[in-house]
């Protein structure tokens, strides 16, 4: 009886022991796997950490350049129209009473009527500002003709404020001396001393 008491007690013993070790086995083993499992999170969340501070400052640079730029952007507006409104200022106002003066539209038309007649061998054309129909045509017709020697043939438009529109009577091109092409003109050369004197 006692011997298998000894055999029964030496198997619960084996049993006992053989199931410690593995017990023990399996939890250094999902230990391991716990420490894997935790080291590969760690991992994954640093990733996606470092993406989104990579996206964000990304986001930021995107942000601040367009910033940037629409503040340059606005500003060279600004500028512009500042300048444009001076110009405007400045060039308007006298060109157009220039060039709704009837002695000056008759001085600058002789003296661009006779460097035509003597480049052209036809007859010109005219194109002048209805308001002034009353004080030029007479001097088209007359004095004007004769001084150049060629027939001349002027119409009258609303269009025209001021100045007037020259070419050959078979009316293949004309040059227009209008007050908004001296308003152009006069501009182009105020614009750089302009910008200039506002903005250095």
């Amino acid at each position: 009886m006692d011997k298998l008491q000894e055999l029964t007690q030496k198997l619960y013993n084996e049993g006992l022991s053989k199931g410690k070790e593995e017990g023990e086995a399996i939890l250094v083993k999902a230990k391991a796997d716990a420490q894997a499992i935790v080291e590969k999170a760690q991992q994954e969340a640093a990733a996606i950490l470092e993406k989104a501070k990579k996206d964000a400052d990304d986001y930021r640079i995107k942000v601040e350049g367009d910033v940037k730029m629409a503040a340059t952007q606005s500003i060279q507006e600004t500028k512009a129209s500042v300048e444009n409104l001076i110009v405007a200022k400045a060039v308007d106002a006298p060109v157009n009473a220039a060039l709704e003066d009837v002695t000056f539209v008759k001085e600058i038309l002789t003296a661009v009527a006779q460097r035509f007649s003597a480049q052209e061998s036809t007859d010109l054309a005219l194109v002048l500002p209805e308001k002034l129909q009353k004080e030029l045509e007479p001097f088209v017709k007359s004095e004007l003709a004769k001084t150049i020697g060629k027939g001349v043939e002027a119409s009258f438009s609303k269009k025209l404020a001021g100045g007037f529109k020259i070419g050959p009577k078979d009316g293949s091109y004309f040059i227009s001396l209008t007050d908004e092409s001296f308003q152009e003109l006069i501009g182009q050369y105020m614009r750089p001393a302009t910008k200039k004197i506002l903005f250095g």
